[in-house]
């Protein structure tokens, strides 16, 4: 660690020079004054990396100093130290936003653990993380190579996703070596995908894990039972990390009963929400109702029977079920919601579909800015939560949390960032996603896709008698050979969904509880 200078302002200084000494052995520089005003000339003049400030001084009170002091150098953290435990002394420092309070006597090791954890914790905190990783990495592979089932894999996928934001959140340098695992990690849940998928959803599918269908009646159901006030938000495209990220800014307002579930293929708004709200399979909403499935080579939009779509889920259970739905593409859209939320009460559910991460990973495709913005998986969840914070959707949560609502929290798959290109050819009707294809006249090598050439079985419609339909696992991306490297060049670091991946299908199902 690097020697730190520190200043420290007590009209009694002389008596703390058993203290200071033990700061000094530590390795410490410690300035002394023994009044405010000193204290104030020596910030002017010299860069202190911490501030010790008694409370109790003559001319200037600690509280005095503290206030000019943080004119001058407000980034500078500040220990008060006072023999006083009124409260409102108490509140002037937090109000002025001391990094740390302490009583007297205090003794050196007190004073020595306050200035680490203000100097030295982004240190100590990385240091720690590191070593932690480390231990955790060998188990970390040997579980890889152990799961077998779904609940395994989400297990893992959880684990990662904690090690990833604890290691980034610590600038420990460790991220090459994490995103090595976890791209063995979603090698191996890769092949586990394209060996157990169909028997999750052809025939008998009671030993399938929790999956889009299922959302409805495993989780909405059983609440609406209940007779309790309910709310279903689906923000599209909405990953675990980022629910992570976002959960800190919502727990003042809800507990969490925190689970995930797996999106079916492909992972697109189009298949995996309108299966979610039908609680259907795309063939079954296909089949069963037409005229509320739109084909891949149909220009109308693919999502705009998503009310319908909820309405044949109730109607097939035989359930009555007041219930509205809203979508919100924008702030207005959200501002308009919470207006009418008074009017709502009357309903057993409530449905919101917010839009807006699936539109930030376009426009993080299309826009060079919002590439530079979000240039990492780190940065794509900071803008998350900078979202999140500053848009009327946690409005939307706090007037939900106030009105008694318990909501469910949930999205229609995740989406991950591609590096990888794996050339297709295809026909003019071929789909223009980049993780999955579908068509009649597709040329690319089995060996580098999850190929399923009888959708049927599979769940999925067939646009033609002899579509098939294409899956792109870990990283890859699907390109056309035409202008080939302007292509790669483009879409490479970009975030895309409709494939296999941890990202994609392992996705949160979060239940919140108002306090």
């Amino acid at each position: 660690m690097s020697r730190k200078n520190i200043l420290w302002a007590d009209d009694e200084i002389d008596l703390l020079k058993p203290h200071i000494l033990f700061l000094k052995n530590k390795g410490y520089d410690v300035t002394t004054v023994n009044n405010g005003r000193d204290a104030l000339e020596l910030v002017e003049e010299t860069p202190f990396d911490l501030i010790i400030l008694d409370e109790n001084m003559p001319g200037l009170t600690g509280l005095e100093t503290l206030s000019r002091i943080k004119q001058e150098v407000p980034q500078t953290p500040v220990i008060m130290i006072t023999k006083s435990e009124e409260e409102n002394i108490m509140d002037q420092a937090v109000g002025n936003k001391i990094a740390d309070y302490l009583i007297k006597p205090v003794n050196p090791n007190q004073i020595l653990l306050s200035i680490k954890k203000n100097l030295h914790s982004d240190e100590l905190i990385s240091e720690q993380a590191t070593s932690d990783y480390r231990q955790e990495f060998a188990k970390i592979s040997m579980q890889i190579g152990e799961c077998s089932t779904m609940a395994d894999w989400q297990e893992l996928y959880r684990k990662l996703v904690f090690w990833e934001m604890e290691l980034t959140a610590a600038d420990t340098g460790m991220g090459e070596m994490l995103a090595m695992q976890k791209a063995e990690a979603n090698t191996a849940f890769y092949k586990f995908v394209k060996r157990e998928y169909g028997n999750w959803v052809a025939g008998d599918n009671s030993h399938r894990p929790l999956m889009s269908p299922d959302i409805f009646k495993e989780k909405v159901f059983p609440i609406l039972d209940k007779g309790e006030k309910l709310f279903v938000v689906v923000i599209d495209n909405f990953r675990l990390d980022q629910w992570l990220t976002v959960k800190p800014l919502l727990s003042e307002y809800f507990t969490t009963d925190e689970d995930v579930y797996c999106s079916i293929l492909p992972t697109a708004t189009q298949y995996a929400r309108n299966a979610i709200f039908s609680g259907l399979m795309p063939i079954q909403i296909a089949r069963m109702f037409p005229d509320l499935w739109v084909d891949e080579d149909e220009d109308e939009g693919k999502n705009l029977n998503e009310s319908p779509l909820i309405a044949t889920q109730f109607e097939r259970y035989r359930r009555k079920c007041r219930f509205s739905y809203h979508k919100i593409n924008d702030s207005a859209g959200a501002s308009k919601l919470i207006r009418e939320l008074s009017n709502l009460d009357i309903n057993d559910l409530n449905v919101a579909v917010i839009n807006f991460i699936d539109m930030l990973s376009h426009a993080r495709t299309e826009s060079k800015m919002i590439r530079e913005l979000a240039s990492t998986d780190a940065a794509y969840r900071s803008l998350t939560e900078s979202w999140f914070r500053h848009s009327p959707a946690l409005d939307l949560f706090k007037r939900l949390a106030e009105k008694g609502y318990k909501v469910i929290l949930t999205t229609d798959h995740g989406t991950v960032r591609v590096e990888n290109p794996i050339k297709v050819v295809g026909d003019k009707n071929t789909n223009t996603n980049l993780r999955y294809k579908v068509g009649k006249n597709l040329s690319y090598n089995p060996k580098q896709v999850y190929e399923i050439k009888r959708p049927e079985q599979y769940g999925l419609p067939s646009p033609n008698v002899s579509s098939a339909y294409i899956f792109a696992g870990q990283r890859d991306f699907f390109a056309y050979p035409n202008n080939y490297n302007y292509y790669v060049q483009y879409y490479t670091g970009t975030f895309q969904h409709g494939g296999i991946s941890m990202e994609e299908m392992i996705v949160p199902l979060v239940t919140l509880s108002p306090k």
